[in-house]
């Protein structure tokens, strides 16, 4: 059975003329059946109305509007109408981009800048859903909030198709505006199909979110956090840090949850630990303050994983989420906010308290810093230490990335792939990297610094414009033109609850552990990245797996309590 289209087994010697071909779809054939049991439960009706333009983005034109009338054919619960960018309908909603989606325009306002390609095809289909069933999806806590709005918010989030961070933030946003369709608007711009518009607001970075034009908010953020700000209009890191205020403190009023295990961190490691831990017959609960897969997930292609000659670093993450969900509940979005170690082990975060009887973390690690002038300055106007998040906003620019290792090469061919005009600076005079990936750097013809380190990151009205230099043999020094830095010289742990627990540490700052993956404290464990070692995705699975089966093995025979009675 051929993917697309008819069968294509004829007769050699048939002289009829052959039936055109059907048109190529969007939507899989193996995701249709996925799709119409997933509209089943949609009860009113929702309409998408599209506009476009033949003389402006023609092919995300046509994306756009394939997609919207596939969709309409799964269900009649979805209609579609069509819509010139020069008609009066356009004028009436205020539309003067191709393509634009409305959602529901008589119930709210939603709208889609640029065809919702990648990630954000993900966004629609939910949001579609969720204006079916009148739920907006935001959390008890956020329409408490958010019912305190008495002033109308404008909200627009700009994204890139491979960003991962992006449909969480356009998720929040979209929440809002359902929530409070009377004061919240709100529209999913993509920078790469947009790039006007994105050069209006100096978007170096995404996801980069918008409210009423001069409130900004760089990053994917908690949902309660972004709620706050779209109210107040100021920051909210100190309020939501501390968890005071607006009903909002530790544990207060919150519902409790008992469980075996707590896993904090869902990348490799953790959803990995989640798994056995629930087929060793324990219950589990794995939450991710921000967003599934870790690093993983802003890898462009891995390549050195079992059983996958090369494989997107995101599609390997779902495939695991995928089944590290069919055991344990995974939560996005919700970070930790303090652990107490007693009796139990009790965990609290913005949504609830865990009692648990033991935590293993999984926290992974973050980028490294140059920590050199203009960094912090530039950050999201240029500076980025995410290649696959940010790289679609400098093709046909020029971009520079910084480190020697296989995350730097990675970044430069992913960024040479996209039409950007890379430049790799190295400190040392020669790569660390894989070998092959030299190899595919040099084919590629992409440039190289080495002996070289960036001392400073120049530029001008809100956007990086060069790198001053350092010849780390003879001491000169230069300026590169360059529009954007990446930056990968390698990551530092996330040890913050670790530290706060008093667990011991290494000399890097990685949790020392055990080979079992006990950490210095009974009942809890540490796996991944967090720990230090190979830093690869094989070990991470491994580390994951090892704690879990420790916690299992601990907790039916406690081996503290035989300390303790010898």
């Amino acid at each position: 059975m051929a993917l697309f289209g008819s069968d294509k087994k004829k007769k050699t010697n048939d002289t009829k003329a052959t039936k055109p071909a059907k048109p190529k779809r969007l939507i899989p054939e193996d995701n249709l059946a996925e799709l119409t049991k997933f509209f089943e439960p949609m009860q009113e009706p929702v309409e998408l109305v599209v506009f476009t333009d033949p003389k402006q983005n023609a092919p995300y034109n046509d994306f756009m509007v394939s997609l919207c009338r596939e969709l309409s054919e799964i269900t009649p619960k979805i209609t579609t109408r069509f819509e010139a960018l020069e008609s009066d309908v356009a004028k009436l909603y205020g539309v003067d981009f191709s393509p634009t989606l409305l959602l529901a325009p008589d119930r709210c306002k939603i709208r889609y800048l640029g065809a919702p390609l990648g990630e954000e095809a993900r966004t629609l289909i939910e949001t579609i859903m969720r204006l079916s069933v009148g739920n907006s999806g935001l959390g008890q806590i956020s329409r408490q909030l958010l019912g305190e709005l008495e002033e109308k918010r404008h909200v627009r989030v700009f994204v890139n198709p491979a960003c991962p961070y992006c449909p969480g933030q356009v998720a929040h946003a979209f929440h809002c505006a359902m929530e409070r369709p009377d004061l919240v608007s709100a529209e999913c711009v993509d920078s790469s199909q947009h790039p006007a518009l994105a050069d209006k607001f100096h978007v170096g970075s995404v996801p980069h979110t918008f409210i009423n034009d001069d409130f900004s908010v760089l990053g994917l953020v908690p949902e309660e956090r972004f709620v706050v700000e779209l109210v107040t209009l100021k920051s909210a890191e100190d309020l939501v840090a501390s968890q005071r205020g607006l009903g909002m403190e530790p544990g207060g009023g919150l519902a409790v949850e008992e469980v075996d295990v707590v896993v904090a961190g869902a990348g490799p490691a953790g959803l990995t630990a989640a798994m056995y831990a629930v087929r060793s017959g324990l219950s589990a609960v794995v939450l991710e303050k921000n967003v599934i897969g870790g690093q993983v997930a802003l890898t462009p292609v891995v390549e050195n994983y079992p059983g996958f000659a090369n494989v997107a670093g995101k599609r390997l993450m779902e495939m695991i989420a995928d089944q590290a969900r069919g055991y344990a509940d995974v939560r996005e979005g919700e970070g930790i906010d303090e652990v107490k170690i007693g009796k139990h082990v009790e965990v609290y975060t913005s949504k609830a308290v865990y009692v648990a009887r033991a935590l293993i973390l999984a926290t992974g690690a973050t980028w490294k810093k140059l920590d050199v002038p203009g960094e912090e300055r530039y950050f999201g106007f240029g500076v980025s230490y995410c290649s696959t998040c940010d790289g679609y906003l400098y093709r046909d620019k020029k971009a520079v990335v910084v480190g020697g290792g296989n995350t730097a090469l990675t970044d430069a061919l992913h960024l040479k792939n996209l039409g950007v005009d890379v430049t790799v600076i190295h400190r040392r005079g020669e790569f660390r990297a894989e070998k092959h990936l030299v190899d595919t750097l040099a084919k590629e013809g992409v440039k190289t610094l080495l002996n070289a380190v960036v001392t400073e990151i120049v530029g001008a009205d809100n956007k990086v414009t060069g790198v001053k230099v350092k010849n780390v043999v003879d001491e000169t020094e230069s300026l590169v033109e360059t529009d954007a830095v990446f930056v990968a010289i390698g990551l530092l742990p996330n040890t913050a609850l670790a530290e706060e627990l008093g667990l011991t540490l290494d000399a890097d700052g990685f949790i020392r552990t055990d080979r079992a993956k006990r950490t210095s404290i009974p009942r809890i464990y540490a796996a991944g990245d967090v720990t230090g070692g190979a830093r690869q995705i094989v070990t991470a699975v491994g580390d994951g797996s090892t704690a879990a089966l420790s916690a299992f093995e601990d907790l039916a025979h406690p081996y503290w309590k035989k300390e303790k009675t010898a």
